[in-house]
C-alpha cells in the first residue's frame, strides 16, 4: 500500500506539472500589446534572464563543492566509530550528494518557470486590465497559479521518488538541504537586486527629481521591475519550496523514529498530506474570481478559504478511512487553520482596509520620523497575533499526539507544520500574482498606456502587496513549526548514535550555542540591508551621471542607459552573498564541531526564536510602509507630491529591505541552519572538541 501511494504521489506531482504547463500556455495566448509595451517587456525579461543565469552559474559551483564534500563524508558509517572499525560506504555517500543536487535542481527549476511566466505575463496582464479589473486580475493570478502548481509538483515528484528507490527518510534530507541552500541564496540574491534598484530608482526619481514610480527616464526603472521577478517570483518560489520540503521531511524523520509496526505508515503520512494538498489547490484555484466592479483581495481570500475547506474534507477522509489514529487529524487542521488565521491577522496590520496602515498615512502629514515610528511599532504588534498562534499550535498539537500513545507529541508538531503547508500551491499562486500586477503597473506607466489603465494596475497592485505580506507571515509562522520539527529530529539523529542531548540552560555550553544562535538572524539581517544600501549607493551615483552627462534623458528625447543598472545591481547581489552563506551553513558546523552537540541545540534554538520575531516584524512593517504610501497616492492626505506623499515615500523605501531582503529570508536561514545540524549530526556525534 505504501508504494502505491508513492506511485500516486509521483503522478500527482506530473499532474501538478502538467496544469501549470496548460496554465502557461493560457496566459502565452493572450495579448502582448503594442509594440512599445512588448519593448518595454522585453527588457525586463532579458534583464531577469541575464541576473538568472549569472546567479544560477553561482550556485552550480556551491552545489558542485558542497555536493563533492557530502560525498565523502556519507561514505563513512560514523555508527561504529570507537567500538568497531568504520565501514566505507562510497555508494551511500553518492545518494546523498545526488538527492542533494536534485533538491537544488527541482527548486531552481520551479522558480525558473515561475519566472519565465512572470515575465511574459506582466506586460499581458497590463494590456488585459485595460478591459477590465477581472480580466486582468485573471491573467495575472493564473501566471502566479503556474509557480504554485510546478513547485509542489517537482517538490512531490522528488521526494516520492527518492523515498520509493531508497526507503530512508534521511536521503530525503539532502534532498530538503539541497533546496533549502539554494533558496536561500537565491532569496537573499534577489531580495538584495530588487531593492538596490528600488530604492536608488525613488530616491532619485520621486524624490530628487520629482518624476513618477514607473517612469521611462528613469535609468534604474527597468532593473527595479527585473528585481520584483528574480526576488519576489524565482526567489520566493525557492523559499516556499524549501519551507515546503523540510517540514515534510521533518515529520518523516520523526515518524521514522517512533517504533512499532505503524512506523512506516506515519513516516509516508506527511507524503500523503502533500498529494491531497495538490489537489485540494487545483480545485480552489478554479474558484478564484473577482466581479466587474469586484476587489482581487477578498477574491484571493476566499480561494484560500475554499482551499482549506476542501483539504480539511480530504485529510479527515484519508484519517477515518485509512486507519490513522484522529491525533493526526486534529494537529493537521490545527496547523491549517492556524496558518490562514496568521495570514490574515497579517492582512489586517499590512492592508489599506484597515487602521495601521491608515493610521500611519494620516501620521506621515508630520514627517518621515513619525511614519517610520508608528509603521515600526505596527510591525512590532503584528507579532503578537502570529507568536500566539504558532504557541497555539504547537501545544494542541503535541499535546493530543502524546495523549494518543500510538504517535508522539513532536511528531504531532511536524505534522502541524506540514498541514499548514500542504495548500502550498494556492498560496504560492496568490504570492506570486503580488510582483506579476507590480510590473503591469510599471509596464502601463512605461510603455504610455492610459491613465484609466494605471489606476486599474494600482488596484491589483495594493492587493498584490498586501497577498505578498499573507504568504510572508504564513510562510514565516510554518518554518517555525518546521525547524521545531527539525530540531527534534537533530537530537533523534544525535541520540541514535549513542549521545544523549541535554539542552539545559545550566549548562554553560548551552548558554552559549543560545547566544550565538540568538545572534546569528540580526546580523545576517543587517548584512543583507547593508548589502542594500551600499549597492543603491552606487546605483543612485549612476542615475545621477547618467542625468548629468545627458540632459536629453529627462527631457524625454534620449533613453537611458538601462542595461548599466541591471548589471550593477546584478553584481552587488551575487558579491553580497559570501558572509550571509556562511552564517547559514558554516557558524552551525562550527558550533557543532567545536561547543558539541548540545551547544549546537542551544544555538538553533536561540536562532528559531530571534529569526521568527525579526522576520514577522520586518515583513508586515515593510508590507504596512508601502501600502500607506500607496494609499496616500490614491489622493489621501494631499495624494501625490505633498508632504505626507513625500514622508510617505520614505517610510517605502525604509521598508523595501524589511520587507524584501532581511524579512522573508530569515525563515529560510533557520531552515537552512537546521538541516545543516540535522544532516551533519552522525559526524558532528562523532567530532567536537567539548
Amino acid at each position: 500500500m505504501i508504494d502505491i501511494w508513492l506511485l500516486v504521489g509521483i503522478g500527482s506531482g506530473i499532474i501538478s506539472v502538467g496544469a501549470a504547463l496548460y496554465l502557461y500556455y493560457w496566459v502565452m495566448r493572450q495579448d502582448a500589446g503594442s509594440e512599445r509595451a512588448q519593448e518595454v517587456a522585453r527588457w525586463i525579461r532579458e534583464g531577469a534572464a541575464s541576473y538568472l543565469k549569472r546567479l544560477y552559474i553561482a550556485l552550480t559551483l556551491v552545489s558542485v563543492v558542497l555536493g563533492f564534500i557530502i560525498a565523502i563524508v556519507f561514505s563513512f558509517d560514523l555508527t561504529q566509530l570507537g567500538t568497531a572499525s568504520v565501514d566505507v560506504e562510497p555508494m551511500r555517500g553518492v545518494i546523498m550528494a545526488a538527492a542533494f543536487v536534485f533538491g537544488a535542481v527541482s527548486s531552481a527549476i520551479a522558480g525558473y518557470l515561475g519566472m519565465g511566466v512572470a515575465v511574459q505575463a506582466n506586460v499581458r496582464s497590463a494590456v488585459a486590465v485595460s478591459d477590465s479589473i477581472n480580466k486582468g486580475f485573471r491573467v495575472a493570478f493564473y501566471a502566479g497559479s503556474v509557480m504554485g502548481l510546478t513547485m509542489v509538483g517537482l517538490a512531490v515528484i522528488g521526494m516520492c521518488t527518492i523515498f520509493y528507490l531508497t526507503g530512508d527518510p534521511e536521503v530525503i534530507l539532502g534532498f530538503s538541504f539541497g533546496a533549502s541552500t539554494l533558496a536561500l541564496l537565491a532569496k537573499a540574491g534577489g531580495g538584495i537586486f530588487t531593492k538596490t534598484a528600488d530604492i536608488a530608482a525613488d530616491l532619485v526619481g520621486k524624490i530628487e527629481v520629482g518624476i513618477p514610480e514607473d517612469d521611462p527616464r528613469n535609468p534604474a526603472v527597468v532593473a527595479d521591475n527585473v528585481g520584483d521577478n528574480v526576488g519576489d517570483v524565482a526567489g520566493m518560489g525557492a523559499d516556499i519550496f524549501d519551507s515546503y520540503v523540510a517540514s515534510t521531511v521533518a515529520a518523516m524523520l520523526l515518524g521514522a523514529a517512533m517504533t512499532g509496526p505503524d512506523s512506516l505508515k506515519y513516516t509516508v503520512f506527511p507524503l500523503i498530506l502533500c498529494i491531497l494538498g495538490i489537489y485540494a489547490s487545483l480545485i480552489g484555484i478554479q474558484f478564484v474570481r473577482v466581479g466587474k466592479n469586484g476587489k482581487p483581495g477578498p477574491a484571493l481570500n476566499f480561494g484560500t478559504v475554499i482551499t482549506c475547506i476542501i483539504f480539511g474534507a480530504m485529510v479527515t477522509a484519508l484519517v477515518l478511512l485509512g486507519g490513522y489514529d484522529l491525533s493526526t487529524l486534529w494537529s493537521t487542521l490545527i496547523g491549517l487553520v492556524v496558518g490562514v488565521v496568521v495570514g490574515f491577522t497579517t492582512e489586517y496590520f499590512t492592508s489599506e482596509e484597515y487602521k495601521p496602515v491608515k493610521e500611519t498615512a494620516r501620521v506621515s502629514n508630520s514627517g518621515a520620523a513619525i511614519t517610520i515610528i508608528t509603521g515600526f511599532s505596527y510591525g512590532l504588534l503584528s507579532i503578537l497575533p502570529s507568536v500566539i498562534g504558532i504557541v497555539i499550535a504547537t501545544l494542541v498539537s503535541f499535546y493530543i499526539s502524546e495523549a494518543s500513545g500510538v504517535i508522539t507529541g513532536i511528531y504531532g508538531i511536524g505534522i502541524s507544520a506540514v498541514g499548514m503547508l500542504s495548500i502550498s500551491g494556492m498560496v504560492v499562486s496568490s504570492d506570486a500574482y503580488g510582483p506579476i500586477v507590480d510590473n503591469a503597473r510599471g509596464i502601463a506607466e512605461m510603455a504610455g498606456m492610459d491613465h484609466s489603465v494605471i489606476v486599474k494596475a494600482d488596484v491589483l497592485d495594493s492587493a498584490g502587496n498586501t497577498a505578498k505580506a499573507i504568504t510572508k507571515g504564513f510562510s514565516i509562522s510554518a518554518a517555525a513549526l518546521t525547524v521545531l520539527a527539525l530540531f527534534a529530529a537533530y537530537a533523534e539523529i544525535i541520540e541514535a548514535r549513542g549521545i544523549s542531548v541535554e539542552i539545559s540552560l545550566r549548562n554553560p555550553l548551552v548558554i552559549a550555542g543560545v547566544f550565538l544562535g540568538a545572534m546569528t538572524p540580526p546580523i545576517f539581517s543587517a548584512l543583507t540591508m547593508l548589502s542594500v544600501t551600499h549597492n543603491a549607493f552606487d546605483m543612485i551615483e549612476e542615475i545621477r551621471r547618467q542625468f548629468k552627462e545627458e540632459p536629453g534623458i529627462l527631457a524625454g528625447k534620449v533613453l537611458p542607459d538601462y542595461t548599466k543598472c541591471v548589471s550593477l545591481a546584478a553584481h552587488g547581489a551575487l558579491s553580497s552573498l559570501v558572509l550571509p552563506a556562511f552564517l547559514a551553513v558554516g557558524l552551525p558546523l562550527l558550533v557543532g564541531f567545536v561547543l558539541g552537540p548540545d551547544a549546537l541545540g542551544g544555538f538553533l534554538g536561540g536562532a528559531i526564536f530571534t529569526g521568527v520575531i525579526f522576520a514577522l516584524l520586518m515583513s508586515n512593517a515593510g508590507g504596512l510602509w508601502d501600502n500607506a504610501k500607496k494609499f496616500i497616492e490614491t489622493g489621501q492626505y494631499g495624494g501625490v507630491g505633498s508632504e505626507a506623499h513625500k514622508a510617505g515615500v520614505v517610510g517605502d523605501m525604509v521598508g523595501d529591505p524589511f520587507k524584501d531582503t532581511a524579512g522573508p529570508s530569515l525563515n529560510t536561514l533557520i531552515t537552512v541552519m537546521s538541516l545543516v545540524s540535522s544532516l551533519f549530526a552522525p559526524v558532528i556525534a562523532a567530532f567536537h572538541i567539548f
